[in-house]
């Protein structure tokens, strides 16, 4: 049986560099995870505030797990994956949670 679908949404702020890193890790943190599948929305909190509002967004970037529940969410770096991924309650393997 296949993981759920994984949706997650990146908060960040503005085309800075730390934003571009997160991105960047973030699309290698999906990459490298088989066996699961992604539905991601990088969402810019100057351009959608009241979004970032609405999440309780208060630093860049956040990366939120919304699905499936519950909510989690990351607030800085992503660069180290496994860390990342645990701290998402996701295993690094695309299994169960």
């Amino acid at each position: 049986m296949s993981p759920p679908r994984c949706v997650l949404e990146l908060y960040v702020s503005d085309a800075s560099d730390v934003s571009r890193q997160a991105i960047a890790d973030l699309e290698a943190l999906c990459a490298a995870s088989r066996g699961r599948e992604w539905d991601v929305s990088v969402i810019d909190v100057l351009e959608d505030p009241k979004r970032a509002e609405r999440a309780r967004i208060v630093a860049t970037p956040t990366l939120l797990r919304v699905s499936p529940g519950p909510e989690r969410r990351v607030v800085g770096d992503l660069a180290d994956r496994e860390r990342t991924l645990l701290a998402l309650d996701l295993p690094a393997d695309g299994g169960e949670a």
